[in-house]
């Protein structure tokens, strides 16, 4: 690096060391560090990589979980303004801030446990509920509406 001219961005650099979760729960204690020139990275639990989290045992529960929360909070701000919007502004809104997080680099979900998925799809199911202007435990048309969403 050094020879061309580059320096490395400490901020932005991460070690990521995969394993499975009974072996990272043996070397909890002693994880390797990568030593660069005065320079010292140590491994880490999770790294974003292009928006993705990615934890330690490959497992996608971690960036599940940042996902769910990042969006729920982007529904509770709309519903906020949700009785001054009409449902095609508020759709287009849940396009733009929620399903659009979801939708981002979703095919690394493939093969994820199903508890998993369901927390994304309680997500969805809220935003629809946002759309439609339907409570969490309205009976009657609300799934016809959630199909018609969809």
């Amino acid at each position: 690096m050094f020879a061309n001219r580059l320096k490395l961005n400490m901020e932005k650099t991460e070690l990521l060391w995969v394993g499975s979760r009974h072996s990272l729960s043996q070397q909890r204690c002693c994880l390797p560090q990568l030593h660069l020139s005065p320079d010292i990275i140590a491994a880490h639990d999770h790294v974003r990589l292009l928006g993705v989290t990615l934890s330690s045992d490959l497992s996608l529960d971690k960036h599940v979980s940042i996902v769910t929360a990042s969006s729920f909070y982007c529904l509770r701000q709309l519903w906020r303004s949700r009785p001054s919007l009409d449902t095609e502004s508020s759709a287009t809104l849940v396009h733009a801030f929620v399903a659009s997080r979801i939708y981002n680099c979703n095919a690394i979900l493939t093969g994820v446990p199903k508890a998993t998925i369901d927390k994304l799809q309680r997500m969805l199911n809220a935003a629809a509920r946002l759309v439609s202007g339907t409570h969490k435990f309205d009976r009657g048309l609300s799934w016809l509406i959630h199909e018609e969403l969809h």
